[in-house]
């Protein structure tokens, strides 16, 4: 039998960080398979935000660490996210939708104090009409949000929570605290 292989002290305080923050109750982590191709060291969550027992949103957040660091990263830990999450029609067709994407982003971070640098990804909105054998529901709309950073600390937890926060924004999730409104049905509504 092969003795354990020991972490760098980094990636394991990071990784610990990671698996110490926690997310609000609509918010499931689980802890998945990371890529083995992009750094020698990788440790991956994926996320689902449920509303009333539905999924809305879900995501992947990825911790990279390279000991001899990247240029591109400017450090040697690197956080890679997808966050994906389907829209209202008018919400997904708005021009406005990929800086306020963006900006769910960078807040959230900011908001949790989670210090980071070399920050890059994009915002894509998308909108499905369905047509023939996959006729079905109405015009569908998404947004898709990838994006890295370099956290300037190995403590991830603010960053884990910023996440979610991201996370909850793109959902359409109420602030903690906020109880959102119930949706009105019309008179003849069952």
């Amino acid at each position: 039998m092969a003795p354990p292989i020991a972490l760098p002290e980094t990636f394991a305080r990071a990784v610990a960080g990671l698996r110490s923050a926690t997310p609000r109750p609509e918010i499931v982590l689980e802890e998945v398979g990371a890529p083995q191709r992009l750094a020698p060291y990788a440790f991956a969550l994926s996320a689902a935000v449920l509303r009333d027992d539905d999924e809305v949103a879900t995501g992947r957040l990825i911790l990279l660490h390279d000991p001899a660091g990247h240029e591109a990263w400017q450090g040697t830990l690197r956080l890679v996210t997808y966050v994906t999450a389907e829209l209202e029609v008018d919400l997904a067709s708005d021009p406005l939708l990929p800086g306020v994407g963006w900006t769910w982003l960078t807040d959230a971070l900011d908001a949790q104090g989670a210090g980071h640098r070399a920050i890059g990804g994009t915002v894509t909105q998308t909108l499905s009409t369905r047509f023939g054998e996959l006729a079905g529901p109405p015009a569908a709309g998404d947004i898709e949000i990838r994006a890295s950073w370099t956290p300037l600390r190995a403590d991830l937890g603010p960053h884990l929570l910023g996440w979610c926060t991201l996370l909850a924004s793109t959902a359409g999730l109420p602030p903690p605290g906020v109880t959102a409104l119930p949706t009105r049905r019309s008179a003849g509504a069952a």
